[in-house]
């Protein structure tokens, strides 16, 4: 079976495209500058090109710096959150029952380790494991 008869030399086809694709470029340009009413005899399509990629080089540039203010005032939040949050040895964590007039207990073993005494100020968080009612729902 003989080969293709109908070879290109890769070179030929590249040159060809190069000079296509300028030309297409050149109508399009032109084509653009009827659109926005820019085309007289002092036209360039270079010109506005380079207009248009500075422009766009622009807007990159301020949406970097949003994006900058975004992460800076990401790092600022996670920052202070962490910062509200308690120490790692100053806190504690354990189960309780709710006793009478809706009182809790802490228990004497986390009541050292923390170094609570009566009368201290304590935030409690409270995440309701398993309800036990005598009374049936309503």
């Amino acid at each position: 079976m003989p080969g293709n008869k109908n070879q290109y030399d890769p070179t030929t086809m590249f040159k060809e495209w190069i000079q296509k694709s300028g030309k297409s470029q050149m109508e399009f340009m032109k084509a653009f500058g009827d659109i926005m009413g820019q085309q007289k005899k002092d036209f360039d399509p270079v010109d506005t090109l380079k207009e248009i990629a500075s422009k766009g080089v622009k807007i990159q540039s301020e949406a970097m710096e949003n994006l900058g203010n975004i992460q800076s005032k990401a790092m600022d939040s996670a920052f202070k959150l962490a910062q509200s949050m308690p120490q790692f040895g100053s806190w504690g964590a354990f189960k309780t029952t709710v006793g009478s007039n809706g009182r809790i207990s802490i228990p004497e073993a986390e009541r050292d380790a923390l170094g609570l005494k009566e009368g201290d100020l304590v935030q409690v968080v409270i995440i309701p494991i398993e309800k036990k009612s005598k009374h049936p729902s309503k």
